[in-house]
């Protein structure tokens, strides 16, 4: 990334402020602004997350804002209540309280001197539901929304739930909100105040986990601040962006279709980053977009206006094939607009399935009947649902998965083949068990045979008719189920083919149901449906080249421990337990411009014995220090979870320490009924 020091406009930094909200509490804040803001007010754009301003985003918070600031911007970056130096306490995310916070600082920001009463909000992740979820309430100042990351839909496509399979990354998610909302305020800003705020916050915590599995069909509790309810509620300009490596790969494609509003979609290559700053590359000058948005969006800028009418709704990285792997420094690959979405480029092909083949357009297909039952080892090499890039994450190769899975395989291509959009899986069902669910992979396979999977979708099948009503199957009984697969755009060269896998079971990246389940697939009813874009299409609209990535000079950091990444996947053949063990241990940082020093040290481990569906083990450990001269604290935080066939069971324990002495030691065991999952 290219660090710029000279900008169109000087900037003003003031490091720790706090914005007052309607219940008398105060959000901490840090602002970036035009030094001459304070005679020409200009607009401000809101960033807002429980992630900590003074240290743990301060990097990336000082890439992005001061760039935006010299570009004519008051830009704000607000700890939610709970996080960092706020007031009060942390205990779920996206509540009602935490919304009319935003709308209250929003208020607050279009009535300061150097704000000319127009808002924006962006954000990755937590700050994109933020700023969309806060559009839909449709705030007097908010003019325009840049986010990243996200979903529309919180209970079918989020960390916790995918068409009603639970997700192991509702586990890990809870473990990483265990750990960060019980993080102590820093002395050095927050005062004597810091110990009452912390104990507070220890006091108030519980293992998020508990909640969310408490939820296991769509209800009120997902329905609020899923935007999809309602998209006619978001009545401002929306640049949406995401990555293909990303667990939030569908959202941008559904906003564009959704959306009564101007729009911009932009999908790349990356994971669960920022695309300036994104992996796997091409990374992109994504804050010189956002400037472009704002400036057209918030100040209606001259040169800003042709640009906008002449863009696609739609822009997105074409990958090309590439060898199964974990990691990928770049993603090659081309970019291609559409004008709309959903684009009448796009045609859909229906290809029957017949036993073990994707069969040619127009097949004529004899009933037969397939069946499967996938060993608990299919999926331990998935990867996770949201790529981190750290440590490598990625699906590996899959012909072990395919192993313990029902293959249907294309003829090799005559011709390059290339598909944008969400392919759609057709079967003719049934199971001999009342609760179970289907996995559904396609890979590119090479001439030597091997699979990189491009894409994948999951279905709970006691969710085939409704997410807010499951019903079990019948066992025995035909049902015809669709599973839509993960958006993607993807080439798969001539020479190659293409694979459809049909599991079972996909553990653990999601858990298993209650017991072994044996499918029968009828072929006459079942079918692949692709989204092809005929690769001889050229672009109707102008695809302007990106911008090298670059931002302002991040703030200056020292490793004062290195880190220690690790991905092993491991099988006791005397006691046939297999885990997946995920290390992301980042040593320990210092803050240069606050002096503060922080470890974090995540350990996850998932477990399962043999074929014994009562195993599976989920666990999350955390321990994060904090440090500056005299003043030391430790929180240790820890999550497992088990099942039986009727229950899932939870046992979390939290311990925090100031120096040598332990303040706070709390204990959690929660048993939840399953719920057709």
């Amino acid at each position: 990334m290219r660090v710029v020091t000279s900008l169109p406009y000087k900037v003003k930094e003031t490091e720790d402020i706090h914005i007052p909200v309607a219940d008398g509490s105060r959000l901490a804040a840090r602002v970036w602004r035009p030094l001459d803001s304070d005679d020409e007010p200009v607009p401000a754009i809101l960033e807002y997350i429980p992630y900590r301003k003074r240290d743990l985003t301060s990097v990336r918070d000082s890439i992005a804002h001061p760039y935006l600031a010299g570009h004519g911007f008051a830009c704000v970056r607000v700890d939610i209540r709970g996080s960092g130096e706020s007031d009060g306490v942390l205990v779920d995310e996206y509540l009602e309280q935490e919304q009319r916070d935003a709308e209250d600082v929003l208020a607050w920001l279009s009535e300061q001197p150097w704000c000319d009463g127009r808002t924006g909000m962006m954000g990755i992740s937590w700050g994109g539901f933020a700023a969309l979820q806060v559009a839909a309430r449709r705030p007097p100042s908010l003019g325009a929304i840049c986010v990243a990351s996200f979903t529309d839909d919180r209970f079918a496509d989020d960390m916790h739930y995918m068409r009603g399979c639970l997700l192991s990354d509702n586990l890990a998610e809870s473990g990483t909100m265990f750990a960060y909302s019980t993080c102590p305020p820093d002395p050095e800003a927050a005062g004597d105040r810091w110990r009452q705020m912390w104990l507070e916050r220890l006091d108030a915590a519980r293992p998020w986990v508990a909640e969310w599995l408490s939820h296991q069909r769509r209800d009120d509790y997902w329905r609020h601040a899923s935007v999809c309810e309602d998209y006619s509620a978001i009545d401002v300009p929306v640049f949406a962006s995401c990555g293909w490596a990303d667990g939030y790969s569908n959202a941008v494609l559904r906003l564009m279709a959704g959306l009564d509003v101007p729009r911009k979609g932009l999908i790349g290559p990356w994971s669960h980053k920022y695309p300036h700053l994104g992996v796997p590359g091409p990374a992109i000058g994504y804050l010189q977009e956002v400037v472009r948005w704002f400036d057209r969006w918030l100040r209606a800028a001259p040169d800003t206006v042709d640009d906008a009418l002449d863009e696609p709704v739609l822009r997105t990285w074409m990958q090309d094939s590439v060898p199964p792997s974990t990691s990928y420094e770049e993603r090659p690959g081309r970019w291609v607009g559409e004008r709309e979405w959903p684009s009448p480029n796009i045609r859909h092909d229906v290809h029957p399935l017949t036993p073990h083949r994707i069969a040619p357009l127009g097949t004529e297909v004899a009933d037969a009947v397939l069946s499967v039952e996938s060993p608990l080892s299919v999926g331990q090499f998935a990867g996770k649902w949201c790529s981190y890039n750290a440590p490598p994450d990625l699906p590996y190769d899959q012909r072990e998965e395919d192993g313990g899975s029902l293959v249907f395989e294309s003829d090799v291509l005559a011709e390059q083949c290339e598909v944008l959009g969400a392919p759609v899986v057709r079967l003719d069902v049934s199971a001999n068990r009342p609760i179970a669910m289907v996995a559904a992979r396609l890979s590119d396979v090479a001439e030597d045979g091997r699979a990189t999977r491009v894409t994948y979708g999951l279905l709970n099948l006691a969710h085939r008719d409704s997410h807010e009503r499951p019903e079990p199957l019948e066992p025995g009984r035909r049902y015809q189920v669709e599973i839509p697969l993960n958006g993607v755009a993807q080439a798969f060269p001539a020479g190659h083919s293409i694979r459809l896998s049909l599991s079972t079971s996909y553990w653990p990246l999601a858990w298993p149901p209650p017991e072994p389940v044996r499918l029968s697939v009828y072929t006459a009813g079942s079918s692949l449906t692709l989204p092809i874009r005929p690769v001889a299409v050229p672009d109707e609209v102008t695809l302007h080249p990106f911008d090298d990535p670059e931002g302002a000079e991040p703030l200056a950091t020292t490793v004062r421990s290195p880190g220690n990444y690790r991905w092993d996947v491991t099988r006791d053949m005397i006691t046939y337990e297999s885990a997946l063990d995920v290390l992301k241990d980042t040593g320990t940082m210092r803050y240069e411009d606050t002096g503060i020093e922080i470890g974090k040290r995540v350990h996850e481990r998932y477990s399962w014995t043999a074929e014994d569906f009562d195993s599976p083990r989920g666990e999350t450990e955390w321990i994060m220090t904090f440090a500056r001269g005299d003043w030391q604290v430790r929180v240790e935080t820890s999550q497992v979870m088990t099942c039986t066939p009727t229950e899932f069971r939870v046992h979390a324990r939290l311990d925090a320490y100031e120096g040598a002495i332990r303040v706070r030691s709390r204990n959690w065991d929660v048993t939840v009924p399953r719920d057709l999952v």
